[in-house]
């Protein structure tokens, strides 16, 4: 069985980070690809910077502060 290994970048599991976990992934050289070691998430670098890019859009606005409230 080959050895797991850090990729060149600690990327966050997108599936994991979405419920609010920070995992890191791992990297896989034999087929090219990050894995999760907590769930079932595999895929190439492009796909978890595209999931990690979704899970952005929850915390876009964590660092503006709200002072009015239009809800009517």
């Amino acid at each position: 069985m080959a050895q797991a290994g850090k990729g060149r970048l600690n990327y966050r599991c997108p599936s994991c980070f979405m419920r609010d976990l920070d995992i890191d992934m791992f990297y896989d050289k034999e087929k090219d690809e990050y894995y999760c070691i907590r769930c079932q998430f595999r895929g190439s670098e492009k796909d978890v910077l595209a999931g990690n890019e979704m899970v952005r859009t929850r915390y876009g606005a964590m660092n503006k502060r709200f002072t009015k409230f239009d809800f009517d």
